[in-house]
Parts: structure tokens; C-alpha cells; sequence
């Protein structure tokens, strides 16, 4: 019988478990030897979270786990097998997407640390229990560590730091005290002024957006101007000093751009 291996680590994981890939690698070869498996490949995803999902047009955003579904129907494994159903997923959407999947090419899931799982016996009520519960004990952790990082952003917010995500247009990231901030990027700033000296002009959305695209003034991400973006820039109160996170605001007039 034929299986691939999927190992998936996420920075959460690394840290807290030490389940690394090179361990997940080892522990599948091993499993694929010692049950007579025919180890056809390995598919990997680097700091992926298993709920990583795209919801609106129902896709799952991993790439090795992407590569390894379309391989399935010419490779024809009898089992995908992992260390355990929670490197393949954390959330109810991400589970029916794959499921779906492997189901369509009789496909079956071997977890190692879940040697009576699988995704064709839910017709037993014992396994039925045991499997839900192993997947509900999943999506507890994940929410458990997700309320832990907002708690931990909350902090540092509520103490006048940046709380993480996207840096926006006009400043660059830096570490102060230890800790990560954000500053002023002069260079960049120079976009947000002109684009707020537009708009005092008496220009549209959609001129200033023409206008940059024109004098090929660059974005933060290098595409192209759009209204809907020039919009964002004008109402996000960042450039007015003000730092806001959830429902924590804090004056940081070192961070205004006029």
C-alpha cells in the first residue's frame, strides 16, 4: 500500500512543543517502515497556522498542502499520514475542504499520536466520540492561544506600543527597549502628505489615485493606486498620532504625519 506524509510546523508549535519538521519527517518514515507503507513523498508547510483559510472562496492557503491534494489523484496513495489531524487542521472549514478531497479519491488519514482515527469511520459511535473529542481539544488550543496573543497585543497596546500587523504606509519598524515599535519612515511619509495636500485641493478619490498612478508614486506593496486605498490612507487616524487597537486608543504624537 502506498501513503505521502504531510508535516506542518507553525511558530506557535515550534516554541511551545518542540514538534519541528525534521522530528515530524523522522517520526512518518518510521510509521510508513514499520506498517509496510510505500512512502510515495512528503509535503511541508513553515509557519503556517492550520486554520489558514481562505473563507470566501473556500480554499486552504498552504501551499505544500496544496501541492500535495492535486498530486493525490496521479500519485494515488491509500493513506495521507501525519503525526497527528491537527497538522492537517485547526478549524471545521479548513477539515471539510480536505476531507472533501481525500474523500473523492478514497483516500484515509493515518495519525500517528491517533492510531484508531479515521476520516471514514464515523459511523461507529466510540470512534465517532473519540475523534470529536480529539478535534475539539485542537480548536480549544488554537482559541486558547489566539485569546492568549490578543490578550498579550491588548497589553502592549494599552501601554502605548505597536500591537503587530501590517506596518502602514509611512513608517518602518523598529525595536525600542527590546520591544518592536514603529517610527516614522521619512522617505514614505512624503506619499501621505502629498495625498492629504491633494485632498485639501479639493481632488476626488479616484483623481488622487490617478494622479500617483501617473507620476508612478509607489504603494507600500508596489501595485496600483486605487480610490478604495486612497480612502484608507485619509481615514486611518495612525497618521493623526493616535494608535488604536481593538478598543484600546493611545495618544502617539510622534507618530502624526501632517
Amino acid at each position: 500500500m502506498k501513503a505521502v506524509g504531510y508535516i506542518r510546523v507553525s511558530t506557535e508549535t515550534q516554541v511551545r512543543e518542540g514538534q519541528g519538521l525534521k522530528i515530524q519527517k523522522k517520526q512518518i518514515e518510521n510509521y510508513c517502515m514499520t506498517h509496510n507503507l510505500e512512502l510515495a513523498g512528503i509535503y511541508e508547510d513553515r509557519g503556517i497556522s492550520g486554520a489558514s483559510a481562505d473563507e470566501e472562496n473556500l480554499t486552504i492557503d498552504r501551499e505544500g498542502l496544496q501541492l500535495m491534494l492535486a498530486n493525490i489523484k496521479s500519485i494515488r496513495p491509500d493513506y495521507v499520514v501525519v503525526l497527528n489531524t491537527s497538522r492537517l487542521w485547526r478549524s471545521d472549514l479548513v477539515k471539510v475542504l480536505i476531507q472533501r478531497e481525500l474523500k473523492k479519491h478514497k483516500v484515509d488519514v493515518k495519525a500517528i499520536d491517533q492510531p484508531t482515527y479515521s476520516i471514514y469511520s464515523q459511523d461507529d459511535p466510540s470512534q465517532f466520540f473519540i475523534n470529536g473529542m480529539m478535534e475539539l481539544l485542537d480548536q480549544y488550543q488554537r482559541l486558547e492561544i489566539a485569546l492568549k496573543l490578543k490578550r498579550g497585543k491588548l497589553n502592549k497596546a494599552g501601554n502605548g506600543g505597536f500591537a503587530g500587523g501590517q506596518r502602514a504606509l509611512g513608517y518602518r519598524h523598529i525595536i525600542l527597549d527590546n520591544k518592536s515599535d514603529i517610527a516614522i519612515d521619512h522617505e514614505e511619509a512624503k506619499t501621505v502628505s502629498l495625498i492629504k495636500s491633494l485632498k485639501n485641493r479639493g481632488l476626488s478619490l479616484r483623481l488622487i489615485a490617478d494622479y500617483c498612478n501617473a507620476n508612478r508614486i509607489p504603494t507600500k506593496r508596489g501595485g496600483k493606486w486605487h480610490a478604495s486605498t486612497i480612502k484608507y490612507i485619509l481615514n486611518n487616524r495612525l497618521y493623526e498620532g493616535v494608535l488604536e487597537y481593538d478598543c484600546v486608543k493611545i495618544n502617539r504624537p510622534d507618530l502624526a504625519i501632517e
